[in-house]
């Protein structure tokens, strides 16, 4: 199972936003990220700080899923205004290295 790992920031005064649209994510976005192969995702936050991490079999599959998926490109545009993802100095979504792991 491959893991990934992704971080960003809410905008200010928009935290019980993004706390009540997640609580209330559409059943057709569940449903996208499991037939993506998405496992396992949490979301924490600390301040204006999230972080998220899942678990998938194909972190490339899910990608290229995401890509195409009309709910999930639907849901990344009813995001803007409320978090911006960290992003890399050619403006990627930043990826993180996994440098320790205890089983």
């Amino acid at each position: 199972m491959e893991k990934r790992v992704w971080k960003a920031r809410v905008l200010p005064g928009m935290l019980a936003e993004y706390r009540r649209r997640h609580d209330e994510i559409w059943p057709e976005m569940a449903a996208a990220l499991r037939e993506s192969g998405i496992r396992n995702y949490t979301i924490w936050n600390n301040g204006d700080e999230l972080i998220g991490y899942y678990e998938c079999p194909d972190l490339e599959a899910a990608e290229r899923y995401k890509a195409a998926s009309p709910v999930m490109q639907r849901w990344s545009r009813s995001m803007e205004g409320i978090m911006e993802m960290e992003r890399s100095a050619s403006g990627e979504v930043a990826r993180y290295e996994c440098i320790f792991e205890l089983n």
